[in-house]
């Protein structure tokens, strides 16, 4: 097992980089980028960093020599022989060949686009322009390297023997939370945590734990890397970006108002019925569902992100019921803003009435709260988003209206054409 502590104390990055492979990134991304590059290669994108957490000042922080360096190193990188063959000969899903020869070919020859970076008021303006399959592989490159920067120059002045009782006790935490876990009979758990970790050793570290401490009942690793090396299941479908490009590709608003099934529709048709998840809120869990095409109902399950994830729950639960489907053969994964707690209750309330599984992410791979003076390694809210196709903005309304975005006029219109009322502002923690 890795000394983490130690590896931390020697500060030398050529030795642990950041991103150390164009898989160390989560399998959905791999997915969408496929469907994309089929679907919509020559779409022109921007994508660009959003620091929820204004009172984490990154540029104050974070050395900009030493970030570019570190994205300079991403786009060096390229797949390896035997990544390549892990991604072309493996079953995921119970497929094998999930993906195609001429992505894998396109993939391999890859090497990530430029990105523009600048300092204003205290956080960095990082944004990534150009083809669509290209430019949204840096999304999680991007998160991984701002955050374990930001780790890395918390922790930088830190004894050895300090950092070792840190670590002992982040350790000692996740072990704890872990035995309560255990205690849930039929539990289905997954790391989600890629996106914002600690750091990749920390994720490493924390994915073995729980292989260890849970058994059958940890199910995988959205990190295709660590999944990889640790020989688990890769796990994740799509995410809010495909919805978002599309509905901003629409050229009226009855393309808008359509624009989210059509893009369940190439989904559907590029996984032949395999990896059939709905992540219905994009513009409101409700009013997707309501006007969702009789097809949909007989997909596997519903991912719930944001808002109260009772209420959605319910929702998709009473949607599955008008539509003549069993929710008991439904599957509904909660992913938004998880620790023990949460599990545990919501677990409590559907398991039995439906099929219940957790996509884990910040808590599992980032939670160093109060361990270090200032309480300097809370985790914070850190995105990167699509902000426009084609030229044109992208607008992501949400269950929780403090995770909306794009422009004002834009985000009203929206909120018209998909019949999205009064929303519940929730904090955003992570």
């Amino acid at each position: 097992m890795v000394d983490i502590a130690t590896r931390v104390w020697n500060h030398k990055w050529k030795i642990d980089p950041i991103v150390r492979s164009l898989i160390d990134t989560d399998f959905y991304k791999l997915l969408m980028c496929q469907s994309i590059f089929r679907n919509k290669p020559d779409t022109t994108v921007v994508f660009s960093l959003i620091n929820r957490s204004s009172k984490v000042r990154l540029a104050e922080l974070i050395d900009e020599g030493e970030l570019r360096e570190q994205l300079d190193h991403v786009r060096s990188l390229s797949l390896t022989r035997g990544e390549s063959t892990w991604l072309r000969g493996n079953t995921f899903y119970g497929k094998r060949q999930m993906f195609r020869s001429d992505f894998m070919e396109w993939f391999e020859g890859l090497r990530l686009p430029a990105y523009h970076l600048e300092k204003r008021d205290g956080q960095f303006e990082l944004t990534f322009e150009g083809r669509w399959p290209e430019v949204m592989l840096w999304e999680i490159p991007a998160l991984s390297v701002l955050m374990e920067l930001r780790s890395r120059a918390v922790l930088h002045h830190m004894g050895r023997f300090e950092l070792q009782v840190l670590y002992a006790r982040a350790m000692t935490r996740l072990w704890e939370k872990i035995e309560r876990l255990r205690a849930i009979d039929g539990l289905k758990i997954a790391d989600f945590g890629t996106r914002r970790r600690h750091g990749f050793l920390w994720q490493d570290w924390c994915v073995q734990a729980m292989q260890e401490g849970l058994g059958s009942k940890f199910i995988g690793t959205s990190n295709c890397l660590i999944a990889k090396n640790r020989d688990v299941e890769a796990i994740g479908t799509n995410a809010h970006e495909l919805p978002m490009v599309y509905s901003a590709l629409a050229d009226t608003d009855e393309e808008l108002r359509e624009a989210p099934y059509r893009v369940l529709a190439d989904w559907q048709e590029e996984h032949e019925g395999n990896l059939r998840i709905i992540l219905p809120d994009t513009y409101g869990t409700e009013g997707f569902l309501k006007n969702a095409p009789d097809w949909l109902a007989g997909w596997t399950g519903i991912r719930i992100d944001s808002g109260d994830p009772v209420k959605g729950a319910e929702t998709a639960i009473r949607w599955w019921q008008e539509r003549g489907e069993d929710p008991r053969q439904k599957l509904v994964i909660f992913s938004d803003g998880l620790d023990v707690d949460k599990i545990e209750e919501l677990y409590a309330t559907f398991n039995g009435r439906v099929k219940v599984s957790f996509g884990w992410g910040t808590m599992l791979t980032n939670d160093f709260r109060g361990l270090v003076a200032d309480d300097a390694l809370a985790p914070f809210s850190l995105v990167c988003k699509a902000l426009s196709a084609n030229g044109r903005p992208t607008v992501k309304l949400s269950d929780n209206p403090a995770k909306a975005m794009g422009p004002a006029d834009e985000i009203e219109r929206y909120k018209r054409v998909f019949g999205v009322g009064e929303q519940a502002v929730q904090e955003v923690v992570v």
